[in-house]
């Protein structure tokens, strides 16, 4: 599966998700709504990751592969609702990253 797959599909399940939260509040999620349901996410996928390391007891509920796809999950809805191209946006970021690591590491090993 590929990235536009994943966002097409992601971008079905956000659908059900704003049908799900008009019937139950009377309104959809906003951005912000959606960022903080994220923040929400990370914390679980930290204690998840904790517990697959042994520092804490492993939380009931789903596991560690479910909460990054639901990260996952966020991160192309919050891209979709801004606008954002995250395919090239994680490319453009990824050369940018990639020469200036190299880069310093060049310098690095001139010393």
């Amino acid at each position: 599966m590929d990235l536009s797959e994943i966002t097409r599909q992601a971008m079905r399940v956000h659908t059900l998700y704003d049908e799900l939260n008009q019937a139950r509040s009377g309104r959809t999620w906003s951005r912000q709504d959606f960022v903080l349901g994220f923040v929400g996410d990370v914390g679980d996928l930290a204690k998840l990751t904790q517990a697959a390391d042994g520092v804490r007891p492993a939380p009931p509920g789903p596991g560690l592969a479910h909460e990054l796809a639901d990260c996952l999950w966020s991160v192309v809805v919050i891209a979709e609702q801004y606008g954002i191209d995250l395919e090239a946006a994680f490319t453009t970021t990824m050369r940018q990253l990639e020469a200036s690591l190299t880069g310093e590491l060049e310098q690095g090993a001139a010393r």
